[in-house]
């Protein structure tokens, strides 16, 4: 099964030229959003980010940004985890 959030709304970025290749990244993504190619990461599917962090607080070069703790995603895993309705405030709900 693969999890996915809302299409197009995390805010994961990822620089590949600033990329060094330490595959952490793909260790430390609880949904497998990212992939070696090349000898650096790539963004495999961004659909399943839930904007956690770890990827980001784990880079040693901060080639990745995401808002941890904000959007869409986020709003869907408190509502799960906590039994009500997500809401992130963005009007898509």
């Amino acid at each position: 099964m693969s999890l996915h959030y809302l299409k197009n709304v995390a805010t994961l970025k990822l620089d590949r030229n600033e990329c060094i290749g330490c595959g952490r990244c793909e260790e430390v993504c609880p949904h497998r959003v990212f992939a070696m190619k090349d000898r650096k990461a790539e963004i495999r599917d961004k659909d399943r980010c839930m904007e956690c962090g770890a990827c980001a607080v784990n880079c040693p070069v901060s080639a990745i940004q995401v808002e941890a703790g904000v959007g869409c995603a986020y709003a869907i895993v408190k509502g799960v985890l906590s039994g009500t309705e997500p809401d992130c405030g963005c009007g898509c709900g």
